[in-house]
């Protein structure tokens, strides 16, 4: 295993810096809405449209990332795997410039293929953890690779209010106007420039760990690799506790899928949010969340992991189901504050949960799996959100289907697991 080194852990950590712009203003706050109010026919099918290709592109990376994965730890791969997807993500979402009013497909297809290559790099980069930083420090410098892409993502979503969409009547910057949603489109190459230069540090100063010999062929590495995810299945069953961790996890992490794909649309098509509106209330999202993250993270190791995880789902679902009947912005606001404290306590408890509750010589298999099934099944929140949206005509229908998941698992969580320090068989 290469030699730890702070040079290697911060290269290592900025690749969440460099990739968060893509979730924080395409998928969730500027592109996705413009999208809907400009480019599709209407705001009700351009949410369908949205959503289908979000799930598209989820069953998409769940298919994909168990043969590539293989193939990477097998023949040592994952440096080149990253140079290719860094690469076409950085140009399809530059890409996300072109479509203008009536350009669907041109939009739905750039921004699905740029989906999925930006979180097949997210599962490489990830597979780099264990080479960067001792087993002892993966907690830490995990989290700190998780703060790093809260600012990171704040960041970007800064520059972009100030000089691409600072609002009617303020000047934008590099000569762009307002005409055809210029400003807007061009805040994806401001995204697609953020993403490749800070990948930079990763592929130029972490070096991959040399892979064993391995006399079996790509195409028998790839059939070995869903394999492995069968038996992996068949190793869970033996632990009650995980596999009905897994399960509930599955469905409220769609959930926060959804949330994270539509939250921005709901905010413009119900509340009126403007791109600057949208601006603002991303950047208090991301506070909120980092704050929630930080507030809990002291509190988790006194209360428990499964505490912190039913603590925060309640909050979620309290949070969007008043959303769901709130009228005024200000009330909205409240709902969304709400929603963003617990986001990221449940993100990070449901990761250490899963870990205290893992035997240690299965952790590779068993997280393995935890990052195929949460793709694998990705797809249902924004599935179901648009075509509810397109069924009722109304984005409070589609919104009802978020709550509805977080309570279903909360409800599994908490009625089949127990506390991570007693026995997870």
């Amino acid at each position: 295993m290469p030699e730890s080194s702070p040079k290697r852990v911060w290269s290592w950590a900025f690749f969440d810096f460099a990739n968060s712009a893509f979730g924080t203003l395409v998928l969730t706050f500027v592109f996705n809405s413009y999208f809907t109010k400009a480019i599709a026919e209407s705001e009700s099918v351009g949410t369908m449209l949205w959503g289908n290709t979000v799930a598209v592109a989820s069953i998409l990376i769940a298919v994909l990332s168990p043969p590539l994965g293989a193939a990477a730890d097998a023949f040592g791969w994952k440096k080149r795997f990253m140079v290719v997807t860094v690469t076409a993500a950085s140009l399809l979402t530059a890409a996300l410039y072109l479509p203008q009013p009536g350009d669907v497909w041109m939009a739905l297809l750039l921004f699905g293929g740029a989906l999925v290559a930006t979180e097949l790099s997210i599962m490489f980069n990830n597979a780099f953890l264990i080479e960067v930083a001792p087993k002892q420090a993966h907690g830490k410098v995990s989290g700190m690779a998780f703060a790093l892409g809260y600012f990171g993502g704040l960041a970007c979503l800064f520059i972009a209010m100030m000089g691409f969409v600072p609002g009617e009547g303020k000047e934008l910057w590099f000569g762009l106007t307002r005409e055809a949603g210029q400003n807007v489109r061009a805040t994806n190459l401001l995204v697609a420039l953020w993403f490749a230069v800070f990948s930079l540090p990763l592929l130029l100063w972490v070096k991959e760990a040399k892979a064993p010999q391995h006399s079996a062929g790509l195409i028998a590495v790839a059939r070995q690799s869903f394999g492995r995810i069968n038996a992996t299945f068949h190793h869970l069953r033996e632990y009650r506790q995980l596999f009905w961790m897994l399960i509930a996890r599955m469905f409220y992490n769609d959930g926060l899928v959804a949330i994270f794909s539509f939250g921005g649309i709901y905010a413009t098509v119900v509340f009126g949010f403007t791109f600057k509106d949208l601006m603002v209330f991303g950047i208090a999202l991301n506070v909120c969340s980092g704050v929630g993250s930080l507030v809990f993270s002291f509190v988790e190791d006194r209360i428990g992991s499964r505490i912190t995880i039913v603590i925060s789902l309640i909050g979620l679902v309290i949070g969007t189901v008043a959303a769901l009947f709130v009228t005024t912005q200000s009330g909205f606001w409240v709902c969304a504050i709400i929603i963003g404290l617990f986001l990221g306590p449940n993100q990070s408890a449901s990761r250490a949960y899963l870990s205290r509750l893992t035997p240690e010589e299965k952790a590779n298999e068993f997280f393995g799996f935890f990052a195929f099934s949460g793709k694998a099944t990705a797809f249902l929140g924004p599935l179901l959100y648009g075509q509810m949206v397109n069924l009722f005509d109304s984005q409070r229908a589609g919104m009802t289907v978020i709550p509805a998941l977080m309570a279903l698992g909360m409800l599994i969580f908490i009625f089949k697991t127990r506390d991570e320090a007693k026995p997870a068989s």
